[in-house]
């Protein structure tokens, strides 16, 4: 199979189970900016030394292609039938909810806003958390007028939740202190 189709040298792209929209369509976005938070968490894995932090985001990459896979797929019209795509796993909310809880448990109580940046796997963290609220806005904003993946929004808030808590813990396990945030001084 070639990699290249030309199809969309015109400036549209063909979803899942039939259609075409432009690439700039808000589904297109929602499942870009999803592609790319998995793209973000793929070079977290090769910065973050924790293994326990790696395993896990290793299973949300598997999510975040089902929450992907369906947003690419449009809603069933009249003679064309949505494909099936991997069902999201709802109960990872949770999951990650306990992932947090367990992580925060070890951590110091977070008292102030906190820069990022660090140890390299936690500077990376956090530029994951900021790719995942991106692509939580391109969902929110495709959900205004399409149906999405249920729990997806949930999903990809959560996540965000999880990828600073791990920043947090990644630092920590290198003995590095959050660097607290200060009111700039006035000359």
């Amino acid at each position: 199979m070639k990699i290249y189709t030309r199809s969309g040298d015109d400036g549209d792209t063909a979803l899942f189970g039939g259609g075409r929209v432009a690439k700039d369509d808000v589904r297109v976005a929602a499942y870009g900016s999803v592609d790319e938070l998995n793209s973000a968490i793929g070079w977290v894995l090769t910065q973050v030394s924790d293994s326990d932090i790696r395993i896990r985001l290793e299973r949300v990459q598997h999510d975040l292609f089902a929450i992907g896979s369906d947003l690419a797929t449009p809603p069933a019209t009249a003679g064309r039938k949505k494909p099936d795509t991997p069902r999201l796993p709802l109960d990872r909310i949770g999951e990650m909810e306990a992932w947090i809880d367990e992580a925060d448990l070890e951590l110091p109580t977070l008292r102030a806003f906190i820069l990022p940046g660090g140890a390299p796997g936690a500077s990376a963290l956090h530029v994951a958390r900021t790719a995942c609220r991106r692509a939580e806005r391109a969902v929110v904003t495709l959900a205004r007028d399409q149906s999405v993946t249920e729990g997806a929004i949930a999903y990809l808030n959560r996540l965000s939740d999880l990828l600073f808590t791990f920043a947090r813990l990644e630092n920590h396990r290198a003995g590095l202190a959050d660097v607290e945030w200060r009111k700039p001084e006035s000359k």
